[in-house]
């Protein structure tokens, strides 16, 4: 059996509402022959009757009931998944999906998600913990919606990327450890420590930090999870460089942090894909953007 027209199913919900194919035909703007084709056509598929007429009212058959039954589902199924779309178009509603590491979306993303909550309540952020080069990949693909990147970043075709905010590397250190008041790669690299993995960029950026004191310590752990990194400072067992946004709490009190000498700083990026950008992607961006910092 070839697909059945909703147009023709809408013809026979009316016919069944109305009691009548030319109260229907009116109702639906149709011209009468166009009407019977309708309930021929459907007739002609099902291979039953789906009307009668009794003392002068057209009246479902049984067959008719339960197609009509099902008829009512499938329109209202129709125009809901109509009108689903028609708000995502216009921005009030809508999935977007978002990659970033877990610095990003641990300290800067519950910010955003926050705000966005207020103004669109029902666009939903779908998050992905990824690195920066899986973002970028996820993008191209057309998997993801928007990327927060670390920067800088080689251009890529079919994606904008755009600096974001510029965020000072602080050294984070248990408190109990006497520590000066600038950390020097020389100083710090006499120390345990606890930093990024290799596949990441603080980690690069890290690394190059040392080497330009002619120091190349071996990290007591790596990890790619700042939370926990930061946990196993506090417990005194090692020191760390990572970012700290202006906005973000204080660290925990068993925990010192000290500027580097020289700055390092980590810069990120927002990238998503050139050209039409959909409403609902658009408010997510213009909620990170309010996040963006010198």
């Amino acid at each position: 059996m070839r697909e059945i027209s909703l147009d023709r199913l809408r013809t026979l919900v009316a016919i069944a509402d109305l009691g009548s194919f030319a109260e229907a035909a009116r109702e639906l703007n149709l011209a009468p022959p166009t009407v019977s084709l309708h309930i021929t056509d459907l007739e002609a598929r099902v291979g039953g009757l789906l009307l009668s007429r009794t003392r002068g009212r057209v009246q479902p058959t049984a067959l008719g009931d339960t197609l009509i039954e099902r008829a009512r589902r499938l329109l209202a199924d129709a125009e809901q998944a109509l009108e689903d779309v028609q708000r995502q178009v216009q921005g009030l509603a809508g999935r977007v999906r978002l990659g970033a590491s877990t610095g990003a979306i641990a300290q800067l993303l519950p910010q955003a998600l926050e705000t966005l909550g207020r103004e669109h309540p029902a666009i939903d952020v779908q998050v992905a913990v990824l690195t920066s080069r899986e973002t970028l990949k996820k993008l191209v693909e057309g998997t993801l919606d928007i990327g927060l990147v670390a920067l800088p970043q080689a251009p890529l075709k079919g994606l904008t990327i755009k600096a974001w905010r510029r965020d000072p590397v602080m050294a984070f250190l248990p408190a109990r450890w006497a520590c000066p008041d600038l950390i020097t790669p020389g100083w710090l690299a006499d120390r345990a420590l606890i930093l990024n993995d290799s596949t990441t960029r603080l980690s690069r950026q890290t690394s190059e930090w040392f080497a330009s004191a002619g120091q190349h310590p071996v990290p007591r752990i790596q990890l790619n999870y700042n939370d926990a990194i930061k946990s196993l400072v506090a417990a005194g067992y090692g020191a760390t460089l990572l970012p700290h946004e202006a906005d973000t709490p204080l660290p925990d009190t068993r925990i010192v942090m000290r500027p580097l000498q020289p700055a390092l700083w980590r810069q990120l990026g927002i990238a998503h894909r050139a050209g039409n950008v959909e409403r609902s992607t658009q408010h997510v961006l213009d909620v990170l953007w309010q996040l963006s910092a010198d």
